[in-house]
């Protein structure tokens, strides 16, 4: 086990799925030489080359796009948008193509879509924005937002090897102040299974991404008036776990679903 930052995990993830499966490839706007608009491909470039770390022209729809055709012809890539709000550039590649694809043809789109997401860091309207909610009502798409350094290797892992779109959000607020033991190894985290952050009986606050820190400060604010809250940390959107959500509110009979722009 090593001390890692949020970010430092998700390059770890990425780094150990691309050497151990040649069928990965990263590609994005400033991914290689620059090494990343946050420098979680810093030095790929080096050590897997430019024709699997791809410097793309800024067009989240070529991006996208092409992410679809190489999916297609087998490969597995991931895409890193700079800021989760320019996806919306590549909607229609993304939710009529990728996420349809499966099901019209039965051809897997294993796409990974990294998408930095979030405020906290004076980023301004068009760099701060939490999409995922818009992706969780489309069908053949699977939406991922880990909430800890551990869950975002394991996630990011368990997303390349699915044979399905997936949409991997990460919270920028996280990426440096966020420190965890994370095993060196690779694995697999599962989707659809979520996480009990804190045990509590009054009352359960459902949510994910960062919002698992927030709900775990106004928890120990409220601890000290004698209030007992669970936070069910969902990890996935799509899938979502079901089964825990219900065992939760039916422990506590009072339920809080948290998301960054109800704060």
């Amino acid at each position: 086990m090593a001390e890692k930052t949020y970010l430092q995990a998700i390059s770890d993830g990425l780094r150990q799925e691309m050497r151990r499966d040649k069928r990965v490839f990263v590609i994005g706007e400033d991914v290689g030489v620059y090494g990343g608009a946050f420098k979680v491909t810093l030095g790929f470039q080096e050590e897997f080359g430019p024709w699997r770390v791809i410097d793309a022209p800024l067009s989240e729809t070529a991006i996208v796009g092409g992410c679809t055709g190489a999916a297609i012809m087998g490969m597995r890539p991931v895409a890193e948008m700079q800021f989760a709000d320019f996806i919306s550039c590549a909607w229609d590649h993304l939710v009529t193509v990728a996420a349809k694809q499966r099901w019209r043809a039965g051809t897997p789109v294993p796409i990974t879509v990294r998408l930095p997401s979030g405020g906290g860091f004076s980023g301004g309207p068009f760099h701060s924005q939490n999409p995922e909610s818009s992706f969780a009502h489309i069908p053949g798409l699977k939406v991922i937002c880990p909430a800890t350094p551990e869950d975002a290797k394991g996630l990011l892992a368990t997303a390349i090897q699915d044979p399905n779109p997936c949409l991997y959000f990460e919270h920028k607020h996280l990426y440096r102040r966020l420190k965890a033991d994370v095993p060196e190894e690779r694995y697999e985290t599962p989707f659809g299974k979520a996480r009990i952050h804190r045990e509590g009986d009054d009352i359960s606050v459902i949510t994910w991404g960062a919002m698992v820190h927030t709900a775990d400060e106004a928890a120990q604010q409220l601890e000290g008036d004698g209030i007992s809250v669970e936070i069910l940390d969902l990890r996935t959107l799509i899938p979502w776990d079901k089964q825990a959500v219900l065992q939760s509110v039916s422990k506590t009979s009072k339920a809080l679903v948290l998301h960054e722009d109800t704060q």
